[in-house]
């Protein structure tokens, strides 16, 4: 807040780094919002000045059986890797914030190395592992893959949320009798949901927009949204693509929209649990 106290100097960094930070943020977005006016454009070319206003990209989009093909591919494929990418993250958490065992840091480091290893190395290692078992065109390789590179997510966000959890309510329900099993579906579970929900929103969205490892292992029946995209931008640039980037980039904002929802939700369960 600016204090009527501040110094010339102190003013000027004020405004300046705000000034700064919209700049920034302006650079960042601007090509988001290009494209969009694009997709409207009722000219076959992706340029400006627009030509009119249509929304005959769209109907293109919905019509054609190629994008139809890859967009229920991409909701085949993101689904499945998102629900193995939530379990296994969710279980990998929990085990790594409550385990204390010799070479924890190295488990660790290797469930979430696949944020930062090159997505390019993961595809040819994939492709290499997949390819002589027969699966290198199939739905199985790309799913497993793809929930691979959304469990760091998940243990990430799931392991932020056990910080902040206690203990002493699944000793409580130890306590009553429950098992474990059911300490945890009733008790962790319902509190760590934001995070779990967390994760599996990232995962979902890594995974809908992976285009790199798709690649490597998707043939021409298992090509995703992105994919179909990269191919459209090699082979025939088409004001579709400016559609199809517009419908991802919505899906993006109710995404983000949601996990800010989420983030609010867990802020207030976490307040919430007795000390």
């Amino acid at each position: 807040m600016l204090s009527p106290y501040m110094s010339p100097i102190e003013r000027v960094w004020f405004y300046g780094l705000r000034i700064l930070c919209g700049l920034i943020l302006l650079f960042l977005v601007l090509p988001v919002l290009v494209i969009i006016p694009l997709s409207f454009n009722s000219g076959s070319f992706l340029v400006y000045p627009l030509q009119g206003f249509s929304l005959q990209w769209y109907q293109d989009f919905f019509a054609s059986a190629e994008w139809m093909r890859a967009l229920k591919n991409s909701i085949i494929v993101a689904p499945a890797a998102t629900v193995l990418a939530m379990v296994f993250g969710t279980l990998a958490a929990i085990g790594l914030t409550r385990g204390d065992f010799p070479g924890k840091s190295l488990v660790m480091a290797l469930v979430i190395s696949p944020m930062v290893v090159p997505v390019v190395i993961i595809g040819v290692a994939s492709y290499l592992f997949f390819a002589p078992l027969g699966l290198g065109n199939s739905f199985i390789s790309l799913i497993l893959v793809h929930a691979v590179l959304g469990v760091p997510f998940v243990i990430i966000t799931v392991s932020a949320t056990l910080q902040g959890f206690n203990y002493n309510l699944v000793r409580a329900a130890a306590s009553l009798g429950a098992s474990p099993l059911t300490a945890f579906r009733r008790v962790t579970l319902p509190l760590i949901a934001p995070g779990v929900i967390s994760g599996a929103l990232f995962a979902f969205a890594t995974s809908f927009d992976e285009v790199v490892v798709t690649l490597f292992l998707a043939g021409p029946e298992q090509a995703t949204l992105p994919r179909q995209m990269f191919s459209g931008i090699r082979e025939n640039l088409s004001p579709t693509i400016a559609a199809a980037a517009t419908l991802l980039i919505a899906f993006s904002v109710v995404l983000l929209l949601t996990l800010e929802w989420l983030r609010g939700r867990s802020e207030k369960l976490r307040t919430q649990q007795p000390g």
